[in-house]
């Protein structure tokens, strides 16, 4: 992902930690509102929800677009950022069943800003590099670092990942979340050595 996970690239220091804290609060209240409302999510009420002002959250985020890249960069690394965790607290087919899942509700979670996601992600470089870090957390669950890994050797994790992808359209265009779990299943099965 280019730049940092808030608003534009941007050179500048870091936040400083109250300027962090309303950045976060703004990103859970922005996310929130795009899942529920939409590209109509307003403004003002994202600003309200997160406890700042609209001032603030221009300042932060000049437009709509640059809010919604900054939630999607954000989800993506707590996504990536969760592949290790779940692999030292699970036994490995857990984890990797358990990120699927985050993984399906990370791309239901997109729907609502899809209009505005249109613009980040036809930067090839950052849909690539995109790509490239959630095979990354794959390949974490796939070979874990104690044990054998749970995958046939034949497996690949950017294989998986579009196998996700296609889970999550399927079960979204039939707007039936609980396809997606089945189909997790299913594609577990074909991922794990027996």
């Amino acid at each position: 992902m280019t730049g940092d996970e808030g608003g534009a690239t941007r050179s500048r220091r870091p936040l400083r930690a109250d300027a962090r804290r309303n950045e976060d609060r703004l990103l859970e209240a922005a996310a929130a509102a795009f899942e529920r409302d939409g590209a109509g999510a307003s403004v003002k009420d994202i600003a309200r929800s997160a406890g700042v002002g609209v001032g603030t959250l221009y300042r932060r985020f000049p437009s709509k677009e640059l809010l919604v890249a900054a939630i999607y960069r954000l989800e993506v690394r707590r996504l990536c950022e969760a592949a290790p965790d779940l692999a030292a607290t699970r036994p490995p087919l857990d984890a990797l069943r358990e990120w699927m899942e985050r993984f399906i509700d990370f791309m239901a979670a997109k729907d609502g800003m899809a209009d505005a996601l249109r613009a980040v992600l036809t930067d090839d470089d950052e849909r690539l590099e995109t790509r490239a870090v959630l095979a990354d957390a794959i390949d974490h669950l796939l070979t874990p670092a104690e044990g054998p890994s749970v995958a046939r050797p034949e497996i690949n994790a950017q294989d998986v990942l579009m196998a996700l992808g296609g889970i999550s359209l399927m079960a979204g265009a039939e707007g039936r979340r609980e396809l997606a779990t089945r189909l997790i299943d299913l594609l577990l099965h074909g991922i794990v050595k027996t």
